[in-house]
């Protein structure tokens, strides 16, 4: 399995400022640099996928390939039930020129069109796929799901995308409400990369 060791450097392959601070913040106890794949002049490719595994590989082989660096692409999304999984892969796409409140909006327009608003709260899951791409060909890929149920109005200034509408299950709080810290122990994310740190990254500084 490819492993990183401290003061590699890794490639972000996103555009994302919330991803990219996100996982700053998930690295730094690894003493791995992390810079974004906008940052090196990478574009971003046509997410041409049709699962977040796929369009996470395809991302980071892109990152990984431009840069000579590994590179490590998330690919995420919010999963509707009543919606049939919608966003899902879409989930960015939904957001026209990254305006999460009119994502937020249209969920809870079609949401009332399905009349999946009058009753118990929508349920509805994140899903994460982190895939870590090495320049000589190696790939990984690790996925983490959280479980919950939608609320509206958005509730909160944390996060990003459409965390301000998501209560996980045993919480209160969206994640637009949570601080980070407590959002990144039980999140989609955190659960891939727990499983990425644990086959791919050196121990913690303590």
């Amino acid at each position: 399995m490819a492993r990183l060791d401290p003061g590699d450097k890794l490639v972000l392959a996103s555009h994302n400022k919330g991803k990219l601070a996100e996982f700053r913040d998930l690295l730094a106890p690894y003493g791995v640099e992390v810079v974004s794949a906008g940052d090196l002049g990478v574009p971003e490719p046509e997410e041409t996928g049709e699962t977040f595994e796929e369009n996470a590989r395809l991302k980071a082989i892109v990152s990984t390939f431009a840069t000579g660096l590994p590179a490590l692409a998330d690919d995420s999304g919010l999963e509707v039930e009543a919606l049939g999984g919608a966003p899902g892969i879409y989930s960015a796409r939904w957001a026209e020129g990254r305006d999460f409140g009119a994502a937020m909006a249209r969920v809870e327009q079609e949401l009332g069109e399905k009349g999946a608003l009058g009753g118990s709260a929508p349920r509805a899951n994140f899903t994460c796929v982190l895939c870590l791409a090495t320049p000589d060909g190696e790939i990984e890929v690790f996925e983490g799901k959280v479980f919950g149920h939608l609320t509206f109005p958005a509730r909160g200034v944390n996060g990003f995308g459409y965390d301000p509408i998501f209560v996980a299950d045993g919480q209160a709080q969206t994640f637009g409400e949570m601080q980070p810290d407590a959002k990144h122990a039980i999140s989609h994310r955190a659960e891939a990369f727990a499983k990425f740190a644990a086959g791919c990254l050196p121990a913690p500084k303590s």
